[in-house]
């Protein structure tokens, strides 16, 4: 592996040139990212030993402002690690690594996330796995879509699945694991027993966008950040799927948890969800 750049897929020119910008700053946000796995971590604790940044994640979203300012000056934007950057109504939300305690402990498995929202409509997405060289990317009304060296532009559909009991899921856990606070790990327990597997792979926005590719039926989590899921939710949205939160309420960015899966089966996963 090496931190050369990969050759950015080919896009149909008629995509929003917000798209095209929004791959290209994850892109060289993931050459950051690369030569970094590849060298000595500097790694800071933030709100907690569980909670970790590093000079990577820093350096990754520096790298993404500048192409976002350079081409929209006007927008705002939030993003993890500089908090917000005032503009106008429209705003970009910016995860440069999501998965850092993955990255820390070079377990192969990060991504970055970019999404510009008008309000709490998402607009364009893109969630990129530098490693693996896969970029999910989502227009609104245009669809969701997997571009890497083995997949030439690929339409996204979520999975078509309506038993849970042959489902594989996906799911995550807060830095918060107070007791007194949602923590995720009655519904996990709930969940195990009646589905395939679950899997917790440690980066929200890759769950969100293999939920949109159909490589897992569905996906819940509690209490992240906008910029972990803003990209995620649109992909799975343009791929067919049911975006909520977990008690089945209108999700945006801001909500305190969200639960996607294909039409058939999203009934069904918030029901069990709640232990029905």
């Amino acid at each position: 592996m090496n931190g050369a750049s990969p050759v950015p897929p080919e896009l149909p020119p008629e995509l929003p040139p917000e798209l095209m910008v929004a791959i290209e700053a994850a892109h060289a946000a993931g050459v950051v990212l690369r030569a970094a796995f590849e060298s000595d971590l500097e790694i800071e604790i933030k709100s907690s030993e569980i909670d970790l940044v590093t000079a990577a994640d820093r350096a990754a979203e520096a790298v993404v402002l500048e192409h976002l300012r350079a081409r929209f000056p006007d927008d705002a934007i939030i993003a993890e690690e500089s908090g917000a950057h005032q503009g106008g109504p429209r705003r970009w939300l910016v995860d440069p690594l999501d998965g850092t305690t993955n990255f820390a402990h070079r377990f192969p498995h990060f991504s970055v996330s970019i999404a510009c929202y008008h309000g709490d409509h998402g607009l364009v997405g893109v969630v990129y796995d530098p490693l693996r060289d896969e970029t999910f990317s989502a227009a609104a009304g245009l669809g969701a879509w997997l571009d890497s060296p083995r997949h030439d532009h690929v339409r996204l559909a979520v999975s078509s699945r309506e038993r849970l009991a042959t489902c594989l899921l996906a799911t995550g856990f807060g830095y918060d694991r107070s007791p007194g606070r949602t923590n995720n790990l009655t519904e996990f327990n709930r969940m195990l027993p009646r589905v395939r597997g679950i899997r917790r792979p440690g980066s929200a926005a890759l769950d969100l966008a293999y939920a949109a590719a159909g490589r897992v039926d569905g996906y819940w989590e509690y209490r992240l950040s906008p910029w972990d899921w803003a990209a995620g939710a649109l992909l799975v949205r343009e791929a067919t799927g049911v975006v909520t939160t977990v008690d089945g309420s209108e999700w945006t960015p801001a909500a305190d948890g969200i639960a996607v899966a294909g039409p058939a089966l999203h009934p069904t996963l918030l029901a069990a969800l709640r232990g029905e």
